[in-house]
């Protein structure tokens, strides 16, 4: 009977596992709309800061850990959910004086590239909002574990990741001009995607 040393079979066990741990580290994530929203700040007239939400995103992440550069999402957020807690602001702002909602129902995110950098990863991205499409880079934590879900079956998994746009780089302008109601506005808006993903 042939023997097979410790050291052999030490080493034949770390590459099974080690083939299996591979390949078990891409996984898909289908976005819950009902968990899932995208957080806006905004500064008014250089004084305060008005918050918004978008609800019911939707979409597909892809993770691996192993290897980054294979992750992706895309994701579509409709623009009619625009919340800011002013119902006549928010009608205005889904009007053809800013977002257009009806025009331009959605806005979408697709990936384009993944990688780690440091405590996060960075994943660069087009954007297409208003009808214009541009290059952003979304900030991501680092994701959390997988948890149970409350039917006791599905797994799901938390992914936070924050950006920072210029509207007008997106014709986000009130009228389309920098008119006075525009004028209060900052250009800068800082966004916050909060995500609940279940594994496909």
């Amino acid at each position: 009977m042939k023997r097979i040393s410790v050291a052999g079979w030490t080493a034949a066990m770390a590459l099974a596992l080690g083939t299996g741990v591979m390949g078990a580290q891409a996984t898909q994530w289908k976005i819950d709309p009902m968990h899932s929203e995208a957080d806006f700040a905004i500064k008014h007239m250089a004084i305060s800061t008005v918050h918004g939400s978008f609800h019911g995103v939707s979409g597909t992440i892809t993770f691996d850990p192993a290897n980054v550069a294979k992750s992706s999402v895309e994701a579509t957020i409709p623009v009619d959910t625009v919340d800011t807690g002013v119902a006549p602001r928010d009608t205005d702002l889904k009007s053809p004086r800013f977002f257009d909602a009806t025009k331009f129902p959605t806005m979408t995110f697709k990936s384009t590239s993944v990688h780690k950098a440091g405590d996060h990863y960075d994943v660069a991205g087009d954007l297409t909002l208003h009808g214009v499409t541009k290059p952003v880079v979304l900030k991501l934590e680092e994701p959390g574990k997988e948890e149970i879900g409350m039917d006791k079956k599905s797994v799901h998994r938390g992914f936070t990741a924050t950006t920072t746009i210029n509207r007008q780089d997106f014709g986000l302008a009130f009228n389309g001009t920098l008119s006075s109601g525009d004028a209060v506005l900052s250009d800068e808006v800082k966004i916050e995607i909060d995500i609940d993903a279940a594994k496909i």
